[in-house]
C-alpha cells in the first residue's frame, strides 16, 4: 500500500508548559490545553517535547504528569534543558516518573521517536548523549529494515526534540542529522522557542511551535498536527478554531549529500601540529566530571552509571563497576580507595586496584558532588541537603551537615581546619572539620538559586578564598570569617576560577573570549594580566588549572587551550570535538586528561 493512502489522523503537540510549585498559572494553562483536547475526537495522541516543569523537581513533574494522565487519548513525553539543567535527582526523577525521559512507538503505519536534546545538569548548549544517538540509530534502524521487506514501502518517521537540532542550538546536531538522514524521516518536531518556526536542519525540516503558556496573552494554545496527503500543522488557542500556519510535503523522502560547511572546523589543529593526542578513549555515555589518578590508572564515571578505571598511558579498561545511573561528580582516589556517588543515591568507597566495593553509603537522594578525600576522610555533597564526611577504610559516617536547602554539585575545598563548598541555596558555606559544624556561610545578595556559587570549585591562597557564580561577580572572601575582601564584576566571570601553584595568582574563564588572572595576594582587585583567547561565547563551568607554568582551559565548543601562565599568551590550541570539555586534569606543564560529554577521553601530550 502506498503511504500516501494512508487515512488521515491528527495528535497534538504539547510543549514548554513550565509547570512550577510557586506559580498556578502555567498548571492552568496546561488543564485548559488538556480539556479542550478530551473534546476532540479527531485527536487520537499527544506529544510532549520537554520543558514540561520550570525547575526540574520531582513536585512539578509528578504534577504534570497527574494532569497529562487525564486526556483521554495515549501521550509520549520526553524531557527538555529545564528538566536537565536544574535537578537535586540527578535528572532521574523525570524518568522515574514517566517511567523514561524518550519514547517511541508505532502508529497507522508510522513510527514516531523523542529524545532529549537539552545540557545535562550544567549551563550549556543543546547536547545529544552518545547514548541516545546510539538508541536512535538502533531504533530507526531496525524500522527501516522491517520496511524493505514490507510492500508498504519505507516507514515514514516523525522526530521529536525539545532544541531544534542545529548549529547554535545542539552542539553535535551533525551527529544527529548523520542518523536522521538515512531514513524516511519527514520532519522534526519540538519547542525551545515559545513560538512557531520552520528551520532548515540541514536539509531536514525542523519545526518549532508555541508554549502552552499564556505569556503575554489572556488564554493558552497548544499544536495540532493532521497527517494526510501533507502534513498540515495547526496553532490551537483555547476556545478559537484551530489556524493553519504551516504545510510540508508528505511522502518517501531522500537526502542528498551534507552541507559540510556548516559542520565544526578543526583546522586549529593543522595550525597547531606539536599538540598530540596520545591516546583517545569513547565510553558508553557522556562524561560531565573531570577523572583523577593515582599516578597508574585513571578513575573516571560515565553518564550510564559506570565508573571506569583506565591505564594512564595507553586508556586500556582495567575494571568497570556499574551503579545502574548516571555519575555526575568527580571521585577522589587515596590510599587505595576510589570515592564517588551515583544518582542512584548512594556514595561508593571501591578498591582502587580490582573495582570490588569495599563499603557504601546510602542517601536519601542523588548524590552528583564531586569528592575529595583530606586525611583519609572523604567529603562529598548530595541532593539530600547533606554533606558528608566518611571514613574511607570503613564507610562510617564521622558527621554530616544536613542544613542545606539545596543540593551540592562542587568539589569541597580543604583548607586548614575547614571545609568550604557552595549549594543551589545561593550560599557559599564554611565548615569546621572537626564535627562539621557551620563556622560562617556567605551570600552574593542575589535570592534565585539559580545565581548561586555552586558550580565553582572554590580555591584558596593566604588565607583568602576565592569564587565566582552566574552573578558575573569575581568575590575574595576571608577564609576565617566569610567577609568580603573584595568584588569585582570588571570582568564577566562565570563559574570557573583557578589557582597557581605558588598562591599569587588566581584565574577566571570570562564569557566573552576572554582569560583573566588577578593577584591573589592583595586586598583589592588587581587584574595580573586579561587575555583575549578568541573562544567566543562561553558558560562552560569547567576551572582552569596551572601545572608546571602552563595554564589548562577548556571550552563547552571542544576547544582546549595550553597559556603561558605567567603572562597570559596562548601558546597552542587543539579541538576535540564540538561539545563540554569538563575541567581538565594536568599531569604536567605538556601533558593533560580532557573528557567531554560526548564521552570521549583524551590524552594530549604537547611536543
Amino acid at each position: 500500500m502506498n503511504i500516501l493512502s494512508i487515512l488521515l489522523f491528527s495528535f497534538a503537540l504539547l510543549t514548554d508548559t513550565h509547570i512550577s510549585t510557586s506559580n498556578p498559572r502555567p498548571m492552568e494553562d496546561l488543564q485548559r490545553s488538556v480539556a479542550d483536547i478530551n473534546q476532540n475526537p479527531n485527536i487520537e495522541f499527544v506529544v510532549a517535547t520537554g520543558d514540561l516543569t520550570e525547575n526540574g523537581d520531582r513536585a512539578s513533574i509528578e504534577a504534570v504528569k497527574a494532569a497529562l494522565d487525564q486526556l483521554r487519548v495515549p501521550y509520549y513525553a520526553a524531557s527538555g534543558n529545564h528538566e536537565t539543567t536544574w535537578s537535586e535527582s540527578g535528572v532521574m526523577d523525570f524518568s522515574r516518573v514517566f517511567g523514561d525521559s524518550r519514547f517511541a512507538f508505532f502508529h497507522n503505519g508510522m513510527f514516531f521517536i523523542g529524545f532529549n536534546s537539552g545540557p545535562v545538569i550544567r549551563m550549556a548548549d543543546g547536547h545529544v548523549a552518545p547514548q541516545d544517538i546510539a538508541w536512535l540509530r538502533h531504533n530507526l534502524d531496525s524500522v527501516s529494515a522491517a520496511s524493505a521487506t514490507s510492500d508498504r514501502g519505507a516507514t515514514p518517521i516523525f522526530v521529536f526534540t525539545h532544541y531544534p537540532l542545529r548549529n547554535g542550538d545542539v552542539d553535535n546536531w551533525y551527529e544527529v542529522t548523520d542518523v536522521l538522514r538515512q531514513h524516511n524521516v519527514q520532519c522534526v518536531m519540538g519547542g525551545h522557542y515559545h513560538r512557531n518556526l520552520l528551520f532548515d536542519c540541514d536539509g531536514i525540516a525542523d519545526v518549532l511551535n508555541r508554549s502552552n503558556l499564556r505569556d503575554k496573552d489572556t488564554i493558552n494554545g497548544y499544536s495540532i498536527i493532521s497527517i494526510t496527503d501533507s502534513i498540515r500543522i495547526y496553532e490551537k488557542t483555547i476556545g478559537q478554531a484551530q489556524e493553519h500556519w504551516l504545510s510540508l510535503p508528505f511522502g518517501k523522502k531522500t537526502y542528498g549529500p551534507s552541507d559540510e560547511s556548516l559542520r565544526p572546523d578543526f583546522s586549529v589543529n593543522k595550525e597547531y601540529k606539536n599538540v598530540k593526542r596520545q591516546w583517545h578513549k569513547a565510553l558508553k555515555g557522556g562524561i560531565y566530571s573531570t577523572p583523577v589518578t593515582d599516578g597508574n590508572a585513571l578513575y573516571i564515571g560515565d553518564d550510564v552509571g559506570c565508573m571506569y578505571a583506565l591505564d594512564l598511558k595507553t586508556g586500556k579498561t582495567l575494571w568497570t563497576f556499574d551503579t545502574g545511573m548516571r555519575i555526575v561528580g568527580s571521585p577522589a582516589v587515596s590510599d587505595g580507595v576510589v570515592v564517588f556517588g551515583s544518582a542512584n543515591y548512594n556514595i561508593y568507597g571501591l578498591d582502587a586496584k580490582t573495582g570490588k566495593e569495599l563499603w557504601h553509603v546510602t542517601t536519601n537522594q542523588a548524590v552528583m558532588g564531586a569528592a575529595n578525600i583530606h586525611e583519609g576522610v572523604a567529603y562529598i555533597g548530595g541532593g539530600d541537603g547533606r554533606m558528608f564526611a566518611i571514613d574511607i577504610h570503613t564507610g562510617t559516617i564521622k558527621w554530616s551537615f544536613n542544613e542545606l536547602k539545596n543540593y551540592v554539585l562542587t568539589r569541597p575545598l580543604v583548607y586548614r581546619d575547614k571545609l568550604y563548598f557552595g549549594c543551589w541555596d545561593t550560599h557559599l558555606y564554611a565548615l569546621n572539620l572537626s564535627d562539621g559544624s557551620l563556622a560562617w556561610k556567605w551570600n552574593n545578595g542575589k535570592g534565585n538559586p539559580k545565581l548561586s556559587p555552586a558550580s565553582v570549585w572554590p580555591v584558596v591562597a593566604d588565607g583568602k578564598i576565592f569564587i565566582t557564580a552566574p552573578d558575573r561577580y569575581f568575590t575574595c572572601l576571608d577564609a576565617e570569617t566569610g567577609t568580603e575582601v573584595w568584588r569585582t564584576n570588571q570582568y564577566k566571570v562565570r563559574e570557573t576560577v583557578g589557582m597557581s601553584e605558588d598562591g599569587k595568582t588566581v584565574y577566571s574563564k570570562c564569557m566573552w573570549d576572554t582569560i583573566v588572572a588577578m593577584d591573589a595576594t592583595t586586598h583589592e582587585p588587581i587584574t595580573r594580566w586579561a587575555t583575549h583567547a578568541d573562544f567566543g561565547y562561553e558558560h562552560n563551568p569547567a576551572m582552569p588549572l596551572e601545572k608546571d607554568g602552563t595554564l589548562w582551559v577548556s571550552t563547552k565548543n571542544g576547544l582546549l587551550l595550553g597559556m603561558d601562565a605567567a603572562t597570559g599568551k596562548v601558546l597552542w590550541r587543539h579541538k576535540i570535538g564540538n561539545s563540554i570539555l569538563n575541567t581538565p586534569l594536568p599531569l604536567s606543564g605538556k601533558e593533560c586528561i580532557f573528557t567531554s560529554s560526548e564521552g570521549t577521553i583524551t590524552y594530549i601530550k604537547v611536543r
